[in-house]
């Protein structure tokens, strides 16, 4: 039932990145479902075994950010009922990402199988991404226009780059755990590294290029790579690294990185919800409201519809209040703890740190993807708890 369930969470995590470009509900709500679905077989065997499920303190604030949302609800806190529904939605399905993970990947075979199979995925979306952003411009997989700038099925590059943020640290630890895998896995680092430099995300390629950073610094640590296998996996990846930047060319980031004031635009947005953050510090807008009570607080007038913040926090903030905002760094917190000790967790504390500029938690793609991993280091975190055989498992073959 473990590897099922994990085959069958990577299906729904890999339709939700390859539909992400989809401007109606139908594959958002495809994946909510599945995931509840997935959820029942669980609920099922644990109840009729009358065993006790993984648990994990993290879903304290998880679970406090759905009751949170009903809170609003019931006390008519919400400026837009209908939209704090769905999101209270959305951060339903995070928990159950979250708690089905986390009892999946009790098993260390099932996580070291589940990293993998993301991070294959994730190589191979980001060759077809990259050879498609050059030779079939504004379509989504060569055939389906969009009116964006499309990095692969994503129609923002900051999306795109906070998917590979995930990604890339899985490739960096397999290329110090394994002697025989470290050219395979430098390779794979090398590349998804070059599609973000490609992508042109100015925050995407200082976050992959301070992953690589800190995953080869935590690789000093012989617990997480062996005597004289980090310098043999620092060079290949360098290599690979450059030689891929030297082919997809660098010069739209330089130039991007000229702006004289990059902030332009995000910092209104931010003073904006600052101050809507100032009017309801308890109580929020109501989650999911951030777009209907932005017009109130605008700062200018581009035209154009403000669908968020491009701050994903000062947008937590400003619909949730001090509160929600206060459950969700315990959440950021934990993660970069655990991530110390798990250094493939790495993505999640660099995707959080990516939604100080953008919004990629609004898109359930890559939200999704995130506390997959999130409950896998939770997972990783309990790993001594199933006994010898497991433990043994995770130092051979890592957490």
């Amino acid at each position: 039932m473990h590897r099922l369930s994990a085959v069958a969470l990577a299906a729904l995590l890999f339709f939700g990145v390859l539909t992400v470009w989809i401007p109606h509900r139908w594959p958002v709500h495809a994946l909510q479902a599945g995931v509840f679905i997935l959820c029942i077989p669980w609920a099922a065997v644990i109840t009729l075994r009358a065993r006790p499920p993984r648990g994990s303190l993290v879903l304290i604030p998880l679970g406090g950010a759905v009751l949170w949302g009903l809170l609003q609800l019931l006390f008519g806190w919400t400026v837009y009922r209908f939209e704090t529904w769905n999101a209270v939605l959305t951060w339903t399905t995070h928990l159950a990402v979250f708690w089905l993970a986390l009892q999946i990947f009790a098993l260390p075979e099932n996580r070291l199988w589940s990293r993998r199979a993301l991070l294959y995925f994730g190589f191979a979306l980001s060759v077809l991404s990259t050879v498609q952003y050059f030779t079939t411009p504004g379509r989504i997989f060569g055939i389906f226009a969009v009116d964006y700038a499309n990095v692969g099925p994503f129609l923002n590059r900051d999306h795109y780059s906070t998917f590979v943020e995930l990604i890339l640290p899985l490739a960096l630890f397999e290329a110090l755990r394994e002697r025989r895998r470290t050219l395979p896995h430098a390779l794979m680092a090398g590349a998804l590294f070059a599609s973000v430099i490609a992508g042109a995300s100015r925050a995407g390629s200082i976050l992959v290029t301070l992953e690589i950073l800190v995953v080869l610094f935590l690789g000093l640590s012989p617990r997480f790579a062996p005597a004289g296998r980090l310098g043999r996996a620092i060079s290949w990846t360098a290599l690979f690294a450059v030689v891929f930047v030297a082919v997809v060319g660098w010069e739209v980031l330089w130039r991007r990185f000229q702006d004289p004031d990059p902030y332009r635009g995000r910092r209104e947005l931010l003073q904006s919800s600052i101050a809507m953050l100032r009017d309801r510090p308890w109580t929020g807008f109501g989650l999911g409201t951030w777009p209907t009570a932005y017009p109130s607080y605008a700062l200018f007038d581009t035209g154009h519809f403000a669908n968020h913040a491009h701050n994903d926090w000062a947008e937590w903030a400003a619909e949730g209040g001090l509160p929600f905002l206060l459950m969700l760094l315990a959440v950021a917190g934990w993660s970069a703890r655990l991530a110390i000790r798990s250094p493939w967790g790495i993505g999640v504390v660099a995707a959080l740190l990516h939604c100080l500029v953008d919004f990629p938690m609004q898109r359930l793609a890559i939200s999704a993807i995130l506390f997959t991993l999130l409950g896998a280091l939770a997972a990783a975190a309990g790993a001594s708890s199933l006994g010898p055989r497991f433990s043994a498992y995770s130092a051979v073959h890592g957490r």
